[in-house]
């Protein structure tokens, strides 16, 4: 029997955490790759004028999206500047083809096999992806006079530099899988979004003169925090019952067991904000490219117009069409999600059934009722969560401090499954852990 634990609970487990060797290995091991990381986002590309780059960052808000995924390099226009943007965009194209393409379907059903398949196609489609992306923002960082104007040699080093670090940063992600505690994807993004909060700390400083407005975008940021938490948990749980036969005695006796199906309020997770926040930018970067400040023209009015820092009337337009966006994603993703997923199938196939309900057609209209009317609660969450930088800031009127409702999911959700991890393994050598 374990003696009583006198410290804290958290402490206590950390402590337990640490004294087990193949679980501190992994916690040093992950620890480690984020350092890497870090200095890896810190290797400038050549021929970047710097202070040039931080003013077009002042008075181009758009680019804070290339720059959240990338945890600050794009920031620094590092070799790590693309992040794993290219790498999520190859898997969210993966997944959408994956129920259309029966080829791809076919893998999807072949067992651990077919799904290294699929990831091995997701890897390769990255490098297109990355080189693409990355000589667009080349040319664009040219134009505005950021990075000097280089020989087509030159400017293919550079490409594949860029691309070269984005393979290096996925693949560190899955090192952390492997050998780590965590999703290793989803650990670099959150540790490239921590890096940066000293710095959103020292911008709160310099709004001390407001120290109302600051207070209350603390307090609208910790109660966010909070909803995401209770929506990120939140499920409906479906009744399940299974009859099995047992041979007991010489004799076939029917047994009943009962579960049941969590159906999750926010199954889409970050991915409809990630598409409604792409679209929503989109019309604005492609305008950069031909915008003119000296002569404004109608590029110049489609950039004002999807600026997600536009000032009244302009903001409710940017911020009403990602709200919309954010509920019909998070109806469309949710939906491929659960039809990948085959709930009626995979229940009549093994014996189960809904209670009240008869297998086969009326179990998915049940299933697929009980889903719409769960999505609506994360939809508008969601959508929610997605405009609360725009209403904290009119509340506030804070504007030195740039939040985004994105990063802050992210990080909830990566905390919440690495200390789910932890405790998982915690509780398999049965000690107490971080939760229960």
């Amino acid at each position: 029997m374990r003696p009583r634990q006198t410290k804290p609970k958290l402490l206590q487990a950390m402590l337990d955490a640490f004294s087990l060797p193949d679980l501190r290995r992994r916690i040093l091991i992950t620890i480690g790759i984020l350092v890497i990381f870090r200095f890896v986002a810190h290797v400038p590309l050549p021929g970047v004028d710097q202070s040039a780059l931080q003013a077009l960052f002042e008075r181009n808000a758009l680019m804070g999206m290339l720059d959240l995924f990338s945890g600050g390099a794009m920031r620094r226009l590092s070799v790590a500047a693309m992040g794993v943007y290219p790498y999520i965009t190859a898997s969210i194209i993966m997944m959408l083809l994956v129920p259309v393409i029966p080829r791809l379907q076919a893998l999807s059903q072949e067992g651990e096999a077919g799904r290294n398949k699929i990831n091995l196609i997701t890897h390769w489609m990255v490098i297109p992806l990355a080189s693409i992306q990355g000589y667009g923002q080349l040319v664009f960082l040219q134009r505005e006079g950021v990075v000097s104007s280089v020989d087509p040699l030159a400017m293919t080093a550079m490409v594949l530099s860029m691309v070269a670090g984005t393979i290096f940063l996925v693949w560190l992600g899955e090192l952390i899988t492997e050998y780590g505690i965590g999703n290793g994807i989803s650990l670099i993004i959150f540790g490239g979004i921590v890096a940066r909060l000293p710095e959103m700390i020292g911008q709160g400083f310099l709004a001390k003169e407001n120290f109302l407005g600051l207070s209350l975008y603390v307090i609208i940021l910790v109660l966010t925090i909070v909803v995401i938490v209770i929506f990120t948990e939140a499920h409906r749980r479906i009744p399940v019952q299974y009859a099995k036969s047992v041979f007991r005695g010489g004799r076939m006796y029917r047994q009943s067991g009962t579960t049941h199906i969590p159906l999750r309020v926010n199954a889409a997770g970050m991915i409809p904000l990630i598409f409604a926040m792409s679209l929503v930018i989109f019309p604005g970067i492609v305008a950069s490219y031909f915008a003119n400040p000296a002569e404004p023209n109608f590029a110049d009015f489609v950039m004002r117009v999807f600026n997600p820092n536009a000032p009244l009337p302009l903001g409710l337009f940017y911020w009403g069409l990602y709200f919309l966006m954010a509920v019909a994603f998070t109806f469309f993703y949710t939906m491929v999600i659960y039809q990948q997923q085959d709930l009626p199938g995979v229940l009549q196939r093994q014996g189960g059934f809904i209670p009240g309900i008869r297998p086969g057609k009326n179990t998915a209209t049940y299933l697929n009722g009980v889903i719409n009317r769960i999505t609506w609660g994360g939809a508008l969450f969601l959508a929610t969560v997605a405009v609360m930088p725009f209403i904290a800031r009119q509340i506030t009127n804070v504007q030195v401090i740039q939040i985004s409702s994105l990063g802050l999911i992210i990080m909830v959700g990566v905390v919440l499954d690495t200390m789910k991890q932890l405790e998982a393994q915690l509780v398999m050598r049965r000690y107490e852990g971080f939760i229960r």
